[in-house]
């Protein structure tokens, strides 16, 4: 079309109508009076359109694959992380069932001796310079702990609070040098005092000094005045030692704490005593004793052997 005047009228007009056009659809919304007009421009043009993305396609298809190439050894990047947290999960999961187990042998604990006990786990352990055994609990005075609160876990007795922050306390383990309990032996009542020796065995002096005693008997804690530092009837260990009696005023044994001092995780503080001394309930029930198989011997005579000490 040669650029005329009235080529140029034309193409004003064509453009005005456009114009008009867009604005009516525009406010006719969906009842537009072009919709018909475009669906059926949809029908027509859409095949051609199908057409053109299908060529166009491989190309496409080509790029993508280039482009996520890259996404993919993300992908796998990915994968290999979850793969690394997962088996840190298992490993953690192996430990919340350690964890697990220890907190139901101390709630069982706790029910049997009647204890109101505040769980707590250990965060941080002392200096063993010096023989210095403390540990430090996640739990303080905004959880209610004071000092010379008795501390146990499923074995027995941990220590007793001495110093409380707001949300953490440090705990005298019962192995510590400065560490005195008072004790009492299982059936006899044999009263004592213990004191720890660092990672040997307590020092148990007995009041009495002809008490009988024998290796395995095991004791428990006496209790103190108002139940503080120490709740009665917590288990304290086994007799694993005895000295000879000197004819002194007391004796001297040696006992081996049920609670191991180096692997301490999940403990209880004791906020409220029993009502009335445990005694011996918390003790877990004596091992029955193994029966030792007895093996009898029958010699029979062979038909060759010598009668009345005659030689043959």
């Amino acid at each position: 079309m040669r650029d005329t005047r009235e080529s140029r009228l034309l193409l004003v007009l064509l453009i005005a109508i456009a114009f008009a056009l867009i604005t009516v659809d525009i406010r006719g919304g969906q009842d537009s009076p072009v919709d018909g007009a475009r669906q059926a421009a949809a029908t027509v043009f859409g095949p051609i359109e199908n057409g053109v993305s299908s060529a166009v396609d491989p190309v496409g298809n080509a790029i993508a694959a280039v482009r996520d190439s890259g996404t993919r050894h993300d992908r796998v990047a990915q994968l290999e992380h979850d793969n690394a947290a997962l088996k840190a999960k298992l490993g953690s999961d192996d430990r919340n069932r350690s964890r697990l187990k220890q907190l139901d042998k101390m709630i069982k604990v706790a029910g049997e001796g009647q204890y109101g006990i505040k769980g707590a786990e250990v965060i941080a352990i002392g200096a063993a310079q010096g023989f210095s055994w403390t540990v430090t609990i996640d739990v303080g005075a905004n959880d209610g702990i004071k000092r010379d609160m008795t501390v146990l876990n499923g074995d027995g007795l941990v220590g007793r609070v001495t110093t409380v922050g707001p949300d953490t306390a440090t705990v005298l383990l019962a192995n510590d040098p400065d560490f005195t309990v008072g004790t009492r032996m299982e059936s006899t009542d044999e009263l004592g005092f213990a004191s720890g020796q660092g990672d040997r065995p307590l020092r148990v002096e007995l009041l009495n000094a002809k008490a009988k005693i024998k290796k395995g008997d095991r004791l428990v804690t006496f209790g103190s005045q108002a139940d503080k530092p120490f709740v009665p009837g917590v288990p304290v260990g086994l007799v694993s030692r005895i000295d000879p009696s000197g004819g002194g005023l007391t004796r001297t044994i040696y006992v081996t704490p049920f609670v191991s001092f180096t692997k301490i995780d999940i403990v209880g503080v004791v906020v409220a005593a029993p009502k009335s001394d445990p005694r011996d309930t918390v003790l877990p029930p004596k091992p029955k004793p193994t029966p030792t198989p007895t093996v009898t011997v029958t010699v029979t005579p062979s038909a060759s052997a010598p009668i009345d000490g005659q030689q043959q």
